[in-house]
């Protein structure tokens, strides 16, 4: 570590590193953030609470493990963000362009986001390979304990070990999280939503997911942890037993301008019948459409989803979607009438859906593509397989080649 790079992580660490340790023995790095959201701090206090455990059996751990916290100001005055959501900022344009700029020409967000970023390229920059990253969330309305990835392999590989749910998708709705930049590099990164704001079920169910996300990607061996099946059990337990894929098919965006009010009561995974009331919307009554499974309904002010509706996926479509994507079926796809590569990397398609009117949404999501309309009749697919760095996971146990 250069003295550059080593001041850049001593200036942050005590306000934004909650902490850092690193074992003598080379290892993964594992890197976990809390409260990127401003009114979600029990991934904070979780790690707070399993740092202060670190302490005392910091040689025993393999690589390094560091937990950050997000959004400062936020945090501080409890609320999701102050002027921009900073989970939603992560794209490349937006920060090239907060780089042009000064500190103080920089929304709170975006200065925020600066130094988040500078944190991360140091880490790359510093620690050793495989990087495994988890940002802790909690949602507004009561919920199972939940996984959320980007679709790449590894990522379902991985999230395969804990015993919640686990949902795809999600980043085909929403612009700009962080871990879908940290996953457009290629690394595991999964998001953990851990219970309802404010809850001690919350931090109790994170603190798990951190003992257990330790074990499994090597920085702690499972016979150091002797609570090892009380933190499984905890989130089994929490879950109600629940380790479905599902898939996210539906968005409600809303606006600051616009008056959404869910209906009281629903909660993440309760399904619907078709014509049942949901939310009132600037004045209409919104009804769910289909029999289906509400996800995420908002009861908070702030926030630019007022739900997700959500599918189970079947066991026989994630095997077939795995082999398709190991024997990289997509690489025929381009030479089909209206689909072509749309770089030289061949991790993004663009479809002519007036030519290729054959192709339909599910038949991508196997292959691993996740769609943005570029206009009426194109379609632009970014396909996570491409860029996912297998090769630096291929020496794990959750592996599969």
């Amino acid at each position: 570590m250069n003295q550059i790079q080593t001041k850049s992580i001593e200036k942050l660490k005590t306000k934004r590193i909650i902490g850092h340790i690193s074992g003598k023995e080379k290892g993964p790095t594992l890197v976990l953030f809390g409260g990127i959201h401003g009114n979600e701090p029990s991934g904070v206090e979780a790690l707070e609470q399993v740092f202060r455990q670190l302490k005392t059996s910091e040689g025993d751990l393999k690589g390094s493990i560091f937990g950050i916290r997000g959004n400062l100001p936020a945090l501080q005055e409890k609320k999701r963000f102050l002027e921009h959501d900073l989970n939603r900022i992560w794209t490349h344009s937006r920060i090239d362009e907060i780089k042009q700029r000064s500190e103080s020409e920089s929304s709170v967000e975006e200065n925020e986001l600066s130094e988040i970023h500078q944190l991360i390229s140091d880490i790359f920059e510093t620690q050793s390979p495989p990087f495994y990253f988890i940002d802790f969330h909690t949602t507004s309305s009561p919920t199972l304990p939940f996984i959320t990835i980007n679709d790449a392999l590894i990522n379902r590989e991985f999230a395969c070990l804990f015993p919640v749910p686990v949902i795809l998708g999600i980043e085909e709705y929403l612009e700009g999280p962080l871990l879908s930049y940290i996953n457009q590099k290629g690394y595991v990164s999964l998001g953990f939503e851990s219970g309802q704001h404010f809850t001690a079920d919350a931090v109790t169910n994170t603190i798990s997911f951190i003992w257990l996300t330790m074990i499994y990607c090597g920085v702690l061996a499972k016979e150091q942890l002797p609570d090892y099946k009380k933190y499984h059990d905890q989130l089994s337990l929490a879950a109600k037993g629940n380790k479905l894929f599902y898939e996210v098919i539906h968005r409600h965006c809303i606006t600051e301008s616009d008056n959404f009010e869910m209906l009281p009561g629903f909660r993440s995974f309760d399904k619907l019948r078709k014509g049942r009331a949901m939310a009132n919307y600037n004045g209409e009554e919104i009804a769910a459409y289909k029999d289906t499974i509400v996800f995420m309904p908002l009861y908070q002010v702030q926030g630019e989803e007022g739900f997700f509706l959500i599918r189970k996926i079947p066991g026989w479509i994630l095997s077939f979607s795995a082999f398709l994507r190991r024997i990289k079926f997509d690489s025929f796809l381009a030479l089909l009438p209206g689909v072509s590569w749309s770089n030289e990397a061949r991790d993004k398609l663009k479809v002519n859906l007036k030519i290729a009117r054959f192709f339909n949404k599910p038949f991508f999501h196997l292959l691993g593509y996740r769609n943005r309309m570029v206009d009426e009749t194109h379609l632009l697919l970014n396909n996570r397989e491409r860029t996912a760095k297998n090769e630096m996971y291929k020496d794990t146990f959750w592996y599969k080649n």
